[in-house]
């Protein structure tokens, strides 16, 4: 793991606070009062994001009285500019009270090929607001290929509706104070749920949790920013352990029920059960979800303030955790690209993706992180890609392959063949690794802050900040100085 010294601690957070002063909010802005419109509780609004590609909307499902209120009481205003969807309260009067910008799995969804052909779908979903004192608007946006924002659903909510629901929370869940250290309020506060352990297993859970919370904290920027945290552990146990694994014939009943293939994609691992998630996590305030699946398969997701997922027992399963979390938490995009993935035109051609560690570069001496770039490195910057392609695209082609039979393997219940195929296929991610840290460590730009083309699933046309990163390639390493401020900045946003 990278260390710091204590000098460049302080540089780093000093340039970070300027960058965020100049990026995020580039002019003085009157926040509203949270005791003026607020009350110390949450509202969770549930709903369901129904379409496909062409056509969305949003249906209300239900309102749920929820505890405490987990994010800042002085930071209401989501100023970050990412998501495909922002979230927004407004008063009576007009007056904008609350946003965040979120992705959703919908949003990911209508950019597949089966919502390319009109099929649609619902998924049910959840925001968090503080609890009004009065009458609000809620109004859902989505974004056009252009970034724009533009309504699509708008409710108004009467906190003293009697539909809103104040039921006692579902019984059967257990919260462990992982890492405290303060009150919810200006802290970052993680509930970490525990998925596909039955109750025999509740020691693995928490000892699993614990590690999983030594892996984050070992990790910067989050070991320098270790006591603006809280991490909850939540336990509800599952009947059956592990998850559904579709095309293995796998099916487990579990909290969540979460599932490989999502989206068709073999190793995304994610739930379309938000509802029982939710009621789980509620028993703890929480500003982000992480869960932790039970399962020793590679796997795991992450959607910007939706929720992540990293399988506890794979030989990858700090770097899942650290990856994925990147994504739920800061909103940073992939920066690999030789990957298959389930999306068609994720990024628009000609558009400048909004997440702070890719770039089109349309405009090179505008680059969106030329604060950071090193001195006499060229924009955009060589880098060897096509013998790192050629090689990277070997290792998918074997990769894919070994899947295939591994799968074939499990719905024939050659579960000994399968397991040896599982070894070699372990070994044979271990390897390729290792040869793309070497090729990394050869280069001349390497720890260098450039351009480099290869990024957001895309071999060209998108760029990323730095030769390697948490978020490019599997492994212990670093994020780039780049990912590195944008999880600072998120990370004061809440702690305010």
């Amino acid at each position: 793991m990278k260390m710091f010294s204590g000098v460049r601690l302080v540089c780093m957070f000093i340039l970070g606070i300027t960058f965020m002063a100049e990026t995020i909010f580039p002019q003085a802005q009157a926040f509203p009062s949270f005791d003026n419109h607020f009350l110390d509780k949450t509202l969770r609004i549930d709903y369901y994001h129904i379409g496909d590609a062409k056509d969305e909307i949003a249906t209300l499902d239900q309102l749920y009285v929820q505890g405490i209120w987990a994010g800042s009481k002085k930071n209401l205003i989501d100023a970050f500019n990412l998501g495909r969807y922002y979230a927004k309260v407004f008063s009576q009067s007009g007056e904008l009270l609350f946003s965040k910008g979120f992705d959703s799995y919908f949003g990911e969804y209508k950019t597949t090929n089966q919502a390319l052909a009109g099929i649609k779908r619902a998924y049910h979903e959840s925001i968090l607001i503080p609890f009004p004192k009065a009458k609000v608007k809620f109004v859902l946006e989505r974004r056009d290929r252009s970034h724009q924002l533009h309504p699509f659903f708008e409710y108004e909510i009467d906190p003293e509706d009697v539909g809103v629901i104040k039921e006692s929370l579902p019984p059967g869940v257990e919260v462990l104070n992982l890492e405290k250290n303060g009150a919810p309020h200006d802290h970052v506060d993680i509930a970490l749920v525990a998925e596909g352990y039955t109750i025999e297993e509740k020691a693995k859970a928490l000892s699993d949790g614990k590690r999983a919370v030594k892996v984050l904290f070992s990790q910067e920027p989050y070991k320098s920013y270790r006591t603006r945290f809280n991490v909850y552990g939540v336990f509800r146990p599952s009947r059956e352990s592990g998850c559904d694994e579709p095309r293995r014939g796998i099916y487990k009943h579990t909290s969540v029920q979460s599932s490989f293939n999502a989206l068709g994609l073999e190793r995304y691992l994610l739930t379309e059960d938000n509802k029982n998630l939710r009621d789980i996590a509620a028993h703890t305030p929480y500003d982000t979800l992480v869960i932790m699946i039970n399962h020793d398969r590679y796997g795991g997701g992450g959607i910007y303030n939706s929720f992540c997922v990293f399988t506890a027992d794979n030989i990858w399963w700090e770097y899942l955790l650290l990856h994925e979390f990147g994504h739920s938490f800061s909103g940073l995009a992939d920066e690999y690209y030789t990957s298959t993935v389930a999306y068609n035109d994720f990024y628009p051609q000609g558009q400048e993706p909004l997440e702070p560690n890719i770039t089109a570069l349309l405009d090179p001496p505008v680059l969106k992180w030329r604060r950071w770039v090193s001195p006499g490195v060229p924009i955009p910057t060589p880098w060897g890609k096509d013998r790192y392609d050629a090689q990277d695209q070997e290792y998918q082609k074997i990769r894919s392959q070994l899947n295939r039979k591994i799968s074939e393997l499990k719905k024939q219940g050659k579960h000994a063949e399968a397991q040896k195929l599982e070894a070699e296929a372990d070994q044979l991610s271990q390897k390729n690794a290792a040869a793309m840290d070497a090729f990394f460590t050869s280069n001349e730009f390497r720890n260098k802050v450039g351009a480099f083309e290869g990024a957001g699933y895309a071999s060209q046309g998108l760029y990323r900040p730095m030769l390697d990163c948490l978020m490019f390639s599997k492994g212990t390493k670093p994020l780039c100085r780049v990912c590195e401020q944008a999880v600072i900045r998120i990370i004061t946003h809440y702690s305010q």
